[in-house]
């Protein structure tokens, strides 16, 4: 709607990032949301891939020194308060090398940022819009990367810790929830394959991001530097670019939209509700704490053994790695080291495919037999695998060892994206992007308790003397217990009570306000058909499609001395 006398349009007033902005059009193709979806996920999801960079750093001032060995911190490190003292000198100190527990901390501050970051502005995020969130996203995670490029620069643990997982951490949450509900609303018909594509990405960017970042650290490495501050300059800026073309590809759905010729089927289901449950209501039901806990165990067991996977595997294989099984892992020359790591980062790589796919295979396959069985079965398989894991790793089956953490990282990757229908399922679909960033400090909890268990358990048998090939058995049990409790969670949850649902009234003012926004905004011409795939949709699907077929590719070239 225009005013007379020449003034602007009520549209040109409505900024660039406001909600208002992307209501989509009449004949909007929906399938255009999830390659916005995904290229924010990719790109965030590179979080899961940190861990190549925990043994460069972890000799950086060796190597420039000209030792190509770690100069460690002084302190005793047999103790858990131990090991704290020294990592708080390491914060600061310039002269020493950091320990995988000193960096574990920057993925454990990635995920419990998440979950925070989620859970304060999940609210903002429904009000404001997967847009404007998406941009803020791109700059605190681009940024990050950035602030710790100078600290790897300076040598400064501190500035890691704040660009990468503070900063980042708040990227992490804000692209991580961002397109969770806009998903579920575009595709109503199909919610637990629409969460499955929502989370996707994240699995998956460790599949791009890990192959790239070791490229780009065999790019700029020299005698004297181990090329890891440049990796995170170059990382920071393409990153940068992709988020911000999927911040502003994001549409939201008309309110009350539905899929042309789908009719809602008759709800026969009792864990599935046709009400809503008021953000603020969501957090004072049993139901919410018991699908907290499901979400936080399921995490705990396989969060802490993803951010150490390519060291898990290096030392508990040694040289069975590059068939010389005679070698172990502490007499690995410096060719070796470089063998080993490039396996390390494919099994990374591995772990991020049977994730990324994990997350659409599981979530789709909720839609045929509901959340709850498909949780009891990630827990079930879960503690098998853990439970076998010892033994694999004993016999020297290398094959099996893969196969077997690969299942629990596709269940770990299923857990995330079938949480958001669990959640749309009990409480409802009006707040459950909110909802679900508030559930994500389960997140956060987990982000502490996994590499809590794994990296104290791993340091403390270093320090016994432990031999490398037997430092992990123990934890992989102590997991198995975690998914034991997880089970039983889950068994306990129950359909909500009617008392908790809005009123229709209610539900019906809330979207009329969200048209009556949408009504100030010309929307265009930018409708393009039915909903079938076109070039623009192509193009589109090509964006993410292609980096992840070339991850996908480099992952199983690398992969294959996993399996021979």
């Amino acid at each position: 709607m225009t005013s007379t006398g020449g003034t602007v349009a009520a549209s040109d007033r409505i900024g660039l990032l406001e909600k208002a902005r992307i209501i989509a059009p009449s004949g909007y193709n929906r399938w255009l949301v999830p390659p916005a979806a995904l290229a924010i996920h990719l790109c965030i999801g590179m979080a899961y891939g940190f861990s190549v960079f925990w043994v460069p750093l972890g000799r950086a001032v060796g190597v420039s020194q000209g030792i190509d060995h770690p100069i460690p911190c002084p302190g005793d490190a047999t103790t858990f308060f131990g090991k704290l003292a020294i990592t708080a000198k390491a914060l600061f100190a310039t002269s020493c090398d950091w320990t995988q527990f000193d960096l574990g901390w920057m993925f454990t501050l990635f995920f419990v940022l998440l979950g925070v970051s989620a859970a304060l502005w999940g609210g903002w995020l429904e009000r404001v819009g997967p847009r404007k969130a998406g941009v803020v996203a791109a700059l605190c995670w681009c940024g990050g990367l950035m602030i710790s490029a100078v600290g790897v620069y300076v040598h400064q643990l501190w500035m890691l810790w704040l660009g990468s997982g503070f900063i980042g951490g708040i990227g992490l949450g804000l692209g991580y929830i961002s397109p969770v509900s806009t998903l579920i609303k575009w595709f109503p018909d199909r919610r637990g394959m629409a969460t499955g594509m929502a989370i996707a990405g994240f699995g998956g960017g460790a599949l791009i991001g890990s192959p790239l970042a070791t490229m780009l650290m065999n790019h700029f490495a020299t005698p004297t530097s181990v090329g890891v501050w440049e990796t995170f300059v170059a990382m920071g800026l393409i990153y940068f670019v992709f988020m911000l073309g999927g911040a502003f590809g994001y549409r939201l759905p008309p309110p009350g939209w539905k899929p042309e010729g789908w009719t809602p089927p008759q709800n026969s289901h009792a864990m599935i509700t046709d009400g809503h449950v008021q953000l603020k209501d969501a957090h004072k039901t049993a139901q919410f704490w018991l699908i907290w806990a499901v979400l936080c165990l399921n995490v705990s067991a396989g969060i802490g053994i993803i951010g150490a996977a390519s060291p898990m595997l290096q030392e508990t294989f040694g040289g069975m790695l590059f068939s010389d099984p005679s070698v172990g892992f502490a007499q690995f020359t410096d060719t070796q080291k470089a063998q080993a790591a490039l396996v390390g980062a494919g099994f990374v790589g591995l772990f991020s495919l049977f994730n990324i796919a994990g997350r659409f295979f599981w979530a789709s396959l909720s839609d045929k037999i509901g959340r709850k069985l498909t949780y009891y079965t990630f827990f079930a398989l879960g503690f098998i695998c853990y439970a076998a894991a010892p033994t694999l790793a004993t016999l020297g089956w290398l094959a099996l060892f893969a196969a077997a953490f690969c299942l629990i990282a596709s269940m770990y990757g299923g857990g995330f994206a079938t949480i958001p229908a669990y959640l749309a399922d009990v409480f409802g679909t009006q707040f459950v992007g909110a909802i679900h960033g508030r559930l994500l400090t389960a997140w956060s909890t987990a982000g502490i308790v996994g590499p809590v268990i794994v990296n104290y358990m791993h340091d403390s048998r270093v320090a016994e003397g432990i031999p490398a090939d037997q430092i992990y058995q123990p934890i992989f049990y102590v997991l198995a217990g975690l998914l034991v409790a997880g089970f039983i969670a889950n068994m306990l949850i129950r359909p909500l009570p009617k008392k908790w649902f809005m009123k229709q009234e209610e539900v019906e003012a809330l979207q009329a306000a969200d048209r009556a926004a949408a009504a100030r905004v010309k929307t265009g011409s930018f409708g393009i058909g039915s909903g079938k795939f076109n070039l623009t949709t192509l193009l589109a699907w090509a964006a993410v499609c292609v980096p992840l077929a070339w991850g996908v590719w480099i992952t199983l070239e690398k992969a294959l001395v996993l399996f021979e």
